[in-house]
């Protein structure tokens, strides 16, 4: 058996139903191999794109995307793919080709040292050397994709040792071993410190979505009468209709949830990463009693100072912790959830034009079901998003906010559509992240992907733009023009849409999700709501 063989048979054996990707010179053998597998190759239009695509499916699935790429331009191109799996902690595998390791000592075409190259943005970087080493590297690089905290990993596959003959035995996955349960002593002591607690305040993570303990964060918080602010990558870690839901935490600015960290003297971070929302921004004072709660220990961080850590199996922590806890008194957070229930519902009729924010999610949201999913791209609209689109299920609006790469959401609704066919996917994306991966249409077409593309069009790159009117009251270059995006989903071969009215809005987006098909709708934005947004969040909101 050639060693490309072997290579693909290692990935089958790791369940790998899809590989993201573009073939080249480097990869032909393994190209070929692909041919006799039963795992589909889904070729891309940019190696970004494919990174992308599998980053969302394992962000979804738990199971590590795969995305695949040749030597020197095709590998970096995979890199800010990669990058954002890494930072966001999607189980990730990426391959590349490399030239034949005889001339690796050397400049040489296309060369670069690849392994060094992803090392800072993955969890485990490897070459291989010899065709006997395959299936130790695959179920490695597997293993610790999956295993807490999940991430991605990195194989570089010179093309002479994919040629050569190989006789390595395949080693069988092990199933991945449950958390260990929290130790008893750090159980009994979060008890108590909540016990005491005058009003504490969870700050729940993608940690908990990770851990699979969304139920039971739903019956701790109900149970010990303690409101929830979740981070971006966390909605839907408990519903919104949750009476103990305070919205989304990591705006960078005054907002509902911020007065909850202002009142809080005990904050329980419960499956919480620091990149998702560091900590000073909500713990500036330093002064407050944190509890951490995770599959992890705590990162070191001079705003994160653990009081109590309780590491091990997410779900078991907060169904023992809620056995001996006190239930607190009193309602504290009932005006600050009512209050933003209360701006979310505000714009529902609002029909001027261009569309507001508000008026694009409540539509959006009306139009979709509760298990139905948005890719959200990165720019004004994800702080709106984030803000105001409302969550009962976890991992139904998925965000990039550790590495925020603007790009990710048209090709990620693709990895999206392959992990959960039977859902509506919808990319929700700006003109300028839509403009970098909409190639990607074509590779949706090609496989029969029905998607719904949602563009906010303000002809900026609106967040920046946000940004720098608020920093020095004036914009700088962050103008440009748009093609006529009916004509361009047109050209594709896709149905193209455009908001003329915003009561056109609704009927639309439900219109496009009926289609079957890859349909774009060019929606006009009001970005004159960030500033006013700014004024809600000022210093008055937490007066309520």
């Amino acid at each position: 058996m050639k060693a490309a063989e072997l290579f693909v048979k290692n990935l089958e054996n790791e369940g790998v139903e899809y590989i993201f990707g573009i073939p080249g010179e480097e990869n032909l053998a393994l190209m070929d191999a692909l041919l006799e597998s039963n795992i589909q190759f889904i070729t891309t239009r940019h190696e970004q794109g494919a990174a992308f695509m599998a980053d969302v499916y394992g962000r979804l699935t738990g199971r590590p995307g795969v995305c695949l790429a040749t030597l020197g331009p095709g590998a970096t191109n995979l890199l800010t793919g990669v990058a954002d799996a890494n930072m966001d902690y999607a189980p990730l595998v990426a391959i590349a080709g490399q030239a034949g390791t005889d001339r690796l000592h050397k400049i040489s075409h296309q060369v670069l040292d690849l392994q060094n190259i992803f090392r800072p943005v993955t969890k485990y970087s490897a070459q291989l050397v010899s065709p006997n080493i395959i299936s130790e590297v695959v179920r490695k690089a597997f293993k610790l994709a999956q295993t807490e905290k999940t991430g991605a990993c990195f194989i570089e596959f010179p093309e002479n040792i994919a040629d050569m003959d190989a006789d390595d035995a395949m080693l069988i996955p092990a199933h991945q071993s449950k958390m260990p349960e929290p130790p008893a002593d750090r159980v009994q002591r979060a008890a108590k410190i909540i016990s005491e607690a005058r009003n504490p305040l969870i700050l729940a993570g993608n940690g908990v979505i990770r851990g699979k303990a969304s139920s039971q964060l739903s019956c701790f918080s109900k149970k010990l009468n303690i409101p929830v602010a979740n981070t971006f990558m966390a909605k839907g870690v408990i519903p919104f209709q949750h009476p103990m839901a305070l919205g989304t935490a990591g705006l960078q600015t005054r907002d509902y949830s911020s007065c909850g960290f202002q009142d809080a003297d005990v904050i329980i971070c419960i499956g919480y990463d620091l990149v998702e929302y560091h900590p000073h921004l909500w713990h500036k004072t330093r002064d407050r009693t944190l509890i951490h709660i995770d599959m992890a220990p705590a990162e070191v961080d001079s705003s994160y100072v653990v009081n109590v850590g309780v590491v091990g199996n997410i779900g078991d922590s907060l169904n023992r912790i809620a056995e001996i806890a006190k239930p607190q008194n009193g309602d504290l957070h009932r005006p600050l959830r009512d209050a933003l229930i209360c701006e979310m519902n505000h714009h529902s009729d609002d029909l001027s034009f261009p569309v507001k924010p508000q008026k694009i999610i409540w539509d959006l949201r009306t139009a979709l079901d509760k298990k139905d999913i948005v890719i959200c791209d990165v720019g004004a609209h994800k702080m709106w998003m984030a803000r105001m689109f409302r969550c009962e299920l976890p991992n139904t609006c998925i965000i990039s906010n550790g590495f925020a790469s603007m790009g990710i959401a048209v090709p990620g609704t693709i990895g999206a559509h392959l992990a959960f066919p039977d859902r509506k996917i919808i990319a929700v994306t700006g003109d300028a992240g839509f403009m970098m991966n909409s190639q990607e249409i074509e590779t949706a077409l090609r496989y029969k992907v029905p998607m719904v593309v949602l563009i906010w069009n303000d002809s900026s790159y609106g967040l920046i733009e946000w940004k720098q009117r608020k920093a020095f009251g004036r914009i700088s270059n962050v103008k440009f023009t748009n093609p006529d995006f009916v004509t361009y989903a047109e050209s594709f071969g896709a149905k193209g849409y455009r908001v003329e009215k915003t009561d056109e809005l609704l009927p639309l987006i439900k219109q496009a999700l009926m289609d079957d098909t890859v349909s774009i709708i060019d929606c006009p934005v009001d970005y004159g709501e960030n500033a006013k947004l700014m004024e809600i969040m000022g210093e008055t909101v937490c007066q309520i």
